[in-house]
């Protein structure tokens, strides 16, 4: 073969610079595509796996809320009038004893405090505690520590409280003071602040504590609750004077 021929031949062999620079091009359009769809993957697992973490966070709180609400004690509290249920509760605050060993080691009373704070757009529900002393105290003696965020969001967040009337009707109202018993009901209102939907569907939490004995009778004041619970009853004043 002649050195002419061989040169021919690997001519044929080889690319020439237009097959290489439309090898290129594909080869980037490839690349970008992948990318793109790459990047779009990432983004909807990312979304979905916040929204996962996010369902599982508000199931986490609602079980804490009803454990704290049922544990609800039926206890008094010092006030500047004399004495009080420990139960203080407004729209965005709530403050009452709970029974220990529920969210703690512990088996002493514990103060909960569950307060709704803003911060920017975002909302947080947040809870509190600290050991409650064994005699009566006041609220403001007792500061709440150990602040765990059990709800957060752009979120429209209140509380509201409930009780039966004599005629098996359930009354809500927007706080809780001063008042002689505990509330029957608790609910918990969240809503997303973008679509309006409730998120929780209202829920609603008991409060379980039951009253002292001394507590039932038709005169009861809120002296009965510094009556132990196991304390006998007899006949009020008024009962043993009627004929």
């Amino acid at each position: 073969m002649t050195t002419q021929g061989r040169r021919a031949r690997a001519g044929r062999d080889g690319f020439t610079l237009v097959e290489v620079l439309a090898a290129l091009a594909i080869a980037s359009v490839i690349i970008i595509a992948s990318a793109g769809l790459i990047r779009n993957v990432a983004i909807y697992f990312d979304r979905g796996t916040r929204g996962a973490t996010e369902t599982e966070r508000l199931v986490l709180a609602v079980g804490r809320l009803a454990g704290d609400f049922g544990s609800a004690r039926f206890v008094s509290r010092r006030t500047t009038d004399g004495t009080a249920i420990a139960f203080a509760a407004e729209q965005d605050s709530v403050v009452f004893v709970g029974a220990g060993g529920v969210a703690s080691s512990s088996s002493d009373d514990e103060l909960v405090s569950l307060t709704i704070e803003q911060d920017g757009d975002l909302r947080r529900l947040v809870r509190r505690r600290a050991r409650w002393p064994e005699v009566r105290a006041r609220f403001e003696d007792v500061t709440p520590k150990d602040p765990v965020v059990l709800v957060e969001g752009r979120l429209d967040m209140s509380f509201a409280f409930g009780r039966p009337t004599k005629e098996g009707a359930l009354v809500w109202s927007s706080s809780w003071t001063g008042e002689l018993a505990l509330p029957r009901y608790v609910r918990l209102v969240l809503r997303d602040r973008e679509t309006g939907a409730d998120l929780l569907g209202e829920a609603t939490f008991v409060v379980r504590a039951d009253a002292p004995p001394a507590c039932g009778r038709n005169n009861a004041t809120p002296a009965c609750l510094s009556q132990p619970p196991s304390a006998p009853i007899g006949p009020s004043k008024s009962e043993r004077s009627a004929p």
